[in-house]
C-alpha cells in the first residue's frame, strides 16, 4: 500500500509528540464501568432484547437488514410506530428518526439554516453540531458556555434580515452541565430566533419517566426542533429529530444524511421502541431514580473527599474532574484502571488545551460501594 502524504504524516507525528495519538482499542473489559453512556443498563437487558425479538416474531417480520434509504426501500412500516409513539411520549407534534445523533445533526444543519441566516451557538457544543454547521450556507458565530449575557449581547449584535438558530444542549457531553434554557425563552423571542436544543444526554436521566430536561421544565412548546439520541440511556442506536410537520416534511426533503443513506433495520426499531416501553414501565422509574441516587451520592463524596473544587458542576450522569495536561490525565486515568475502575481520560481538542479531564459515568448500575471507592482513590492521586 502507498504511504500516507508527507503532511498528513506529520500531522500523526504531532499526535504522538502531545500523547494524544487516538486507537481503536478493544472495549471489552471486566473493569468497573464509568465511562459509558449506558446509563440505564438497557444495552445489556436481556429483558429488552428478548421483547424486541418476540415483537418482531409476533408480526412474522424477518428482515435482516432495510435494504435501502426510506424514501427508496427502507422506510419499514416500524418506523411509524415509532415516531408516533416518540410524538406521544416527548410531546411534539411530528418525529422523524435518522440513523445516529451525528446523522441528525450534519442533516439539520446543513439543511435547515441557509444563506444570509445566522446560527449562534455554545463555544462548547457537539462536534457532529459543529460539523453540521460548517456544511451550512449560514453565517455562525459561537458564544460564551451557558452565558445568557453574552448570548444577548450576540443577538443584539447579528439583528439582520436572515433567520436566527440559537443552538445548545441541555447537557453538556464533556462537561455535564446544563444552561439556563428557561431564561434563553424570552430572549430568543424577543430577538425572533429559533431555539434548537439537543437532548442527548438528558433523556433517560431528566424528567418524568427519563423524558429529558425540556419536558421537565415545561417549555417543549417553545423550542424549533430538539434531538433526541437512542445510543446513550436508551442502549440501542439512533437519533430523532422532534418538531412541527413542517419540519418533518422539509428534512424529508432537503436533509442529506436522511435522504441518501441506508434505513435502520427492522430490529433496532423495534428495540427503540421496547427501550422506551420499558423506560415508561413502573420497574423503570425506580431505575432512574437509583441513576439519581447514585448521582446525588457522587455529589456527597466529592464534596466529603474535598475535591469538588476539582469537578465541574453538575446534576446529570456526566461529572468532569478537571487535570490539565493531556500526559497526567492518561497517567491517572491508567492508575484507576489498574485499580479495576473504566475511566477515561479526555484530552484535547476534544476539549480545550488545559482542560483535560477525567470523565466520570454513572449508571443505575453502580453501587455506592463503588461510588465510594472510585472517589477515595481518585483523591490519592489529585489532592
Amino acid at each position: 500500500m502507498e504511504k500516507l502524504p508527507k503532511a498528513l504524516a506529520s500531522k500523526l507525528k504531532d499526535r504522538i509528540k502531545q500523547h494524544a495519538l487516538r486507537s481503536l482499542d478493544d472495549t471489552t473489559t471486566n473493569l468497573i464501568d464509568f465511562s459509558s453512556n449506558d446509563y440505564l443498563g438497557f444495552s445489556k437487558s436481556v429483558t429488552i432484547f428478548e421483547e424486541a425479538h418476540r415483537y418482531l416474531v409476533e408480526r412474522q417480520l424477518k428482515e435482516n437488514g432495510a435494504t435501502g434509504s426510506r424514501l427508496l426501500s427502507g422506510n419499514h412500516p416500524l418506523y411509524d410506530v415509532v415516531e408516533t409513539m416518540l410524538c406521544d411520549f416527548h410531546e411534539s407534534e411530528a418525529a422523524t428518526i435518522f440513523n445516529s445523533g451525528y446523522n441528525a445533526n450534519i442533516g439539520f444543519f446543513s439543511s435547515v439554516p441557509q444563506r444570509g441566516d445566522i446560527i449562534l451557538y455554545d463555544e462548547f457544543i457537539h462536534a457532529s453540531i459543529r460539523d453540521g454547521i460548517i456544511m451550512s450556507h449560514a453565517k455562525s458565530y459561537k458564544f460564551k458556555h451557558n452565558s445568557i449575557t453574552h448570548l444577548e449581547e450576540m443577538l443584539k449584535r447579528v439583528r439582520q434580515d436572515g433567520t436566527i438558530y440559537v443552538v445548545t444542549e441541555s447537557v453538556f457531553s464533556m462537561d455535564g452541565d446544563t444552561p439556563d434554557l428557561k431564561a434563553m425563552i424570552p430572549l430568543c423571542k424577543a430577538h425572533g430566533a429559533y431555539m434548537v436544543i439537543d437532548e442527548a444526554h438528558a433523556v433517560g436521566v431528566l424528567g418524568n419517566h427519563g423524558c429529558g430536561a425540556i419536558q421537565s421544565l415545561e417549555i417543549q412548546h417553545e423550542i424549533f426542533a430538539r434531538i433526541v439520541t437512542f445510543g446513550k440511556a436508551l442502549g440501542s442506536h439512533g437519533a430523532a429529530i422532534l418538531g412541527s410537520k413542517e419540519l418533518k416534511q422539509y428534512l424529508v426533503n432537503f436533509a442529506r444524511s436522511l435522504i441518501y443513506t441506508t434505513a435502520l433495520p427492522p430490529h433496532t426499531l423495534a428495540t427503540i421502541k421496547v427501550s422506551y416501553d420499558v423506560m415508561l414501565s413502573d420497574n423503570e422509574e425506580s431505575m432512574i431514580e437509583k441513576l439519581r441516587e447514585n448521582i446525588q451520592f457522587l455529589k456527597s463524596e466529592i464534596e466529603s473527599n474535598r475535591l469538588k473544587d476539582n469537578f465541574i458542576e453538575s446534576n446529570s450522569a456526566i461529572h468532569s474532574c478537571i487535570i490539565k495536561g493531556t500526559k497526567n490525565v492518561k497517567l491517572i486515568a491508567h492508575k484507576l484502571q489498574e485499580k479495576g475502575f473504566d475511566v477515561k481520560p479526555i484530552l484535547s481538542p476534544t476539549v480545550p488545551k488545559g482542560q483535560e479531564r477525567l470523565r466520570f459515568c454513572l449508571h443505575a448500575y453502580n453501587s455506592e460501594q463503588e461510588i465510594k471507592d472510585v472517589v477515595s482513590i481518585l483523591s490519592t492521586f489529585v489532592l
